[in-house]
């Protein structure tokens, strides 16, 4: 499927759209980081908040202090998720297996 032709006005606003959802995806992962924000919390989220929704699993559980590429995958494979669903794809026991590992 070809791309659409946009015109640079349209270009420009895509290009703003994408780094303000980049920002945002940001936000989230540091504020997990921080504590501010637990993983059980920003799930729930997931299927009505579209920054949340459209962020990695495994991008969100890097964000858990202790928790690196290594870990994360290893606890992926465990519970049956892929490593590129992103968090409004799980289905409820992979969300339910997911939050069980981790406690």
């Amino acid at each position: 499927m070809a791309l659409p032709t946009l015109t640079p006005e349209q270009r420009q606003e895509a290009l703003k759209k994408a780094a303000a959802a980049r920002t945002a995806r940001k936000e989230l992962r540091d504020a997990i980081a921080r504590g501010d924000q637990t993983i059980p919390e920003v799930l729930s989220r997931a299927k009505s908040d579209a920054i949340v929704g459209k962020t990695k699993v495994a991008d969100l559980l890097k964000s858990l202090p202790g928790y690196g590429p290594a870990k994360v995958n290893a606890l992926l494979e465990r519970t049956g998720i892929d490593a590129s669903r992103r968090a409004a794809g799980l289905g409820e026991r992979q969300r339910e297996a997911l939050l069980n590992a981790l406690k």
